[in-house]
């Protein structure tokens, strides 16, 4: 008998499924007629389409899905619900995208009850580049017509400031078709944004704007090149480049040519005669952004992929964070900004600098700035971890009219106007004993 209720027991779950097999039997039958031919479209269309549903045995409708597969990849679909049979009118857009050929894809419909009985019916579908007669170039305040001078190349030539911004627009080529947009993002030309597109040349005037809707390459965008290696563009005044450099390392900069009324960091750079420079910090990886607002060289130690920070020993990279001081002017003041954080300039190990000039890039009346174990808020110095026997600045504690760790001029000093002063952090006793002179050159 315990045997019999054993095997009783295992049968239990085959015939629990058995019986939702036969529960989850789909019914009905639904019936699709597709009222239009669809067989060829362009790349951004919209494609209308009209089909009548019913279900022969009654049972209700849910869905029709309208889908557009490039290959076996599902890249568009339409679901209009389907509560009664008749006729159901809808379109299915056909994705614009970069780099792919005419071709054949497949669009296909798939009507479906609510007990989930489906009907499908597969259609090839030709699908080519719009070949347009002109795009058009949309500035702030004016738009510049692109005449197609190539299969999907386009061209407008004027006088154009050194850097023009806008956008690219189509035309609209049929009743079907839309208007496409290219603009810029996460460092290239897109489809379907309006973001401008800063294109530059290395001078004003004439020149010619390019752009090619097949590979979405447009031209011109100014080429530089730092220590023979292409910087690559950040943002509308801003290009960057992370490299290994030597110290006293030749650097040649390619591709700005006003690059001699540039402002040159001393603490980083020797100007040689013959245009070049000289990389004065120790050996190691450095990000290099060229700042084309004010003209100057941003320099930033790293360690691997990101930016550099200090370590135990005093070796890495020394911030300076807070107000009256900035490069290469107080324009462009530091504050309490982490993100314009300056990197002091290692030229002897765990030894770190920066260079100002009163009146221009520090503030000769008061100072109220300090040290910072990274760029951003985190490890920073005050007065139990630095010292400074300056007969200029002094350390803040937090009683005597700076924060702990705040450097301020002792009291009767200003700047001497136009002077150059170097502050020097000395980090070679370890992290903990970091000490500080001030120096007038």
């Amino acid at each position: 008998m315990k045997k019999t209720i054993f095997y009783l027991s295992l049968l239990l779950p085959v015939l629990f499924l058995v019986s939702c097999e036969e529960d989850e039997e789909v019914t009905g039958q639904p019936e699709l007629t597709l009222n239009n031919e669809i067989n060829q479209a362009h790349f951004g269309d919209s494609i209308p389409f009209s089909a009548d549903v019913r279900d022969a045995e009654e049972v209700p409708l849910s869905t029709l899905k309208a889908q557009l597969f490039f290959g076996n990849e599902m890249v568009e679909e339409t679901v209009i619900r389907t509560k009664t049979e008749g006729e159901y009118n809808g379109k299915i857009y056909v994705p614009f995208l970069k780099d792919i050929p005419d071709g054949t894809a497949t669009l296909k419909f798939v009507l479906q009850n609510i007990e989930f009985a489906i009907e499908e019916q597969n259609y090839n579908l030709d699908i080519s580049r719009p070949d347009y007669p002109y795009l058009t170039f949309v500035t702030e305040l004016t738009e510049y017509q692109m005449n197609r001078i190539d299969l999907y190349q386009y061209q407008v030539t004027d006088n154009f400031p050194q850097k023009v911004k806008g956008y690219i627009k189509t035309p609209v080529l049929d009743d079907y078709g839309n208007v496409i947009t290219f603009g810029w993002e996460n460092g290239g030309i897109i489809q379907g944004t309006e973001a401008p597109i800063t294109f530059s040349n290395y001078t004003a005037g004439e020149y010619d704007i390019t752009f090619n809707t097949l590979t979405y390459q447009g031209a011109p965008f100014i080429t530089l090149e730092f220590a023979g290696k292409e910087m690559t563009m950040v943002d509308d005044n801003n290009y960057k480049v992370e490299l290994e450099l030597e110290q006293n390392q030749t650097i040649e900069v390619d591709g700005i040519p006003d690059i001699e009324q540039w402002w040159i960091d001393p603490d980083f750079f020797g100007s040689n005669e013959d245009g070049t420079f000289t990389f004065l910090p120790v050996t190691g990886k450095y990000r290099i952004t060229a700042n084309f607002e004010f003209s100057y060289f941003v320099v930033e130690a790293m360690q691997g992929d990101e930016l550099a920070t200090l370590q135990d020993d005093g070796s890495g990279a020394l911030w300076i964070i807070g107000t009256d001081i900035g490069k290469p002017s107080l324009i462009n003041e530091v504050g309490w900004n982490t993100d314009k954080a300056l990197c002091m300039s290692q030229i002897t190990p765990k030894k770190y600098q920066v260079t100002v000039i009163a009146g221009e890039s520090v503030n000769a009346a008061a100072i109220n700035f300090k040290f910072f174990h990274q760029k951003g808020w985190g490890g920073e110095y005050k007065n139990d971890n630095l010292t400074t026997n300056s007969d200029i600045v002094f350390v803040g504690d937090g009683t005597n009219g700076r924060d702990p760790g705040n450097l301020g001029l002792i009291e009767g000093v200003t700047l001497a106007e136009g002077a150059t002063y170097v502050f020097e952090v000395d980090i070679t006793a370890g992290k903990d004993n970091a000490v500080l002179s001030v120096l007038e050159q």
